[in-house]
């Protein structure tokens, strides 16, 4: 049995055969976390005392990072008593991950490869999230994770989802070709940890592509519903797609008591876009945003974000200042 310190000097005891975050979790001291397949990079921490090995090989660290004794806390298992440059989430809810049992209300073709699917709940059902956060959807032995792209309601009878179609995904096949209203759904959830953290931050940015808008839509709703909070900050959401009739959803900057500049981009423009093209993170500095006073919350593909990431760190961004919720496909 080993010892694991954090930074703010919080301490448990993980065996030999336990990850870094499954010992965390088993002692209620919950750290950043995502996919727990050692496929992103949300679990991030560099060890600074002690030695770790990896659960199953990962490819998401660099050798640069690996020499400098970073590592995911989802697939490392202490060898000896470790501290690590790590906290943990603090007082943020972080409600149990349970399974329900739901049924398609509805579901729309938004494009030719996005479906908006909401999902219902027993009347009797107690689903709790977090703005931002992701469930496992499950359909016969196929299991997928979507990120909910609305805010919590007072009984939370319904969950928002947009999902897009992969060519060869096995649930892609379902959503686009078999589903249909009351079908039955098991949902497994919340999950993830990607979700607004209060500070004293003055610029709040949240960058995404594609489906990745569902997290921020639903931070954004929740955020708007107790904007008085947020009347000093300046909130940047710049958002990403090919094409101009791909964008999901946009912030209505006029009704919502939020001060949000909101920067729609292309990467395929036609001639008749006017707007920025590009990829978000290089508009992102264009903005000459202060980034030493900065949050930035990424959302979209993992090219994105680790591009994102690498660059907004090199431009004054405090590398803890960064959250992201990668997408990552699978047939």
């Amino acid at each position: 049995m080993f010892e694991v310190k954090l930074k703010n000097g919080k301490r448990f005891s993980c065996d030999s055969g336990s990850t870094i975050f499954e010992a965390a979790k088993a002692s209620g001291i919950l750290l950043e976390h995502s996919c727990l397949t050692a496929r992103c990079r949300s679990c991030v921490v560099r060890v600074l005392e002690g030695e770790t090995e990896d659960r199953v090989e990962e490819l998401v660290l660099s050798d640069e990072e690996k020499s400098e004794k970073y590592t995911l806390s989802c697939n490392a298992i202490p060898k000896s008593n470790i501290s690590l440059d790590a906290e943990d989430l603090g007082d943020v809810i972080i409600y149990e991950k349970k399974i329900f049992p739901t049924k398609i209300k509805t579901i729309d073709k938004v494009t030719d490869t996005i479906a908006k699917v909401t999902l219902r709940f027993p009347p009797t059902a107690k689903f709790n999230y977090t703005s931002g956060q992701y469930v496992n959807l499950i359909k016969g032995n196929i299991k997928r994770s979507y990120s909910i792209a609305n805010k919590p309601s007072e009984k939370n009878l319904t969950v928002d989802f947009l999902i897009k179609n992969y060519e060869n995904g096995l649930m892609s096949n379902y959503w686009f070709e078999g589903a249909k209203e009351n079908d039955l759904i098991r949902l497994e959830g919340p999950l993830g940890s990607f979700f607004y953290r209060e500070s004293e931050t003055k610029n709040i940015i949240f960058l995404a592509t594609g489906t990745g808008i569902a997290p921020v839509k639903a931070i954004l709703e929740e955020m708007d519903s107790s904007h008085e909070k947020y009347a000093q900050k300046n909130i940047y959401v710049i958002v990403g797609t090919r094409y101009e009739e791909e964008f999901l959803w946009s912030p209505d900057v006029e009704s919502m008591g939020l001060n949000i500049t909101f920067i729609p981009v292309l990467s395929r423009p036609n001639e008749q876009w006017k707007g920025e093209k590009g990829y978000v993170q290089d508009i992102l500095m264009k903005q000459e945003i202060d980034l030493k006073n900065a949050q930035v919350y990424a959302c979209g593909s993992n090219s994105m974000i680790e591009d994102a990431r690498e660059l907004l760190i090199k431009n004054s961004l405090n590398k803890n200042a960064f959250y992201s919720d990668a997408f990552i496909c699978t047939n």
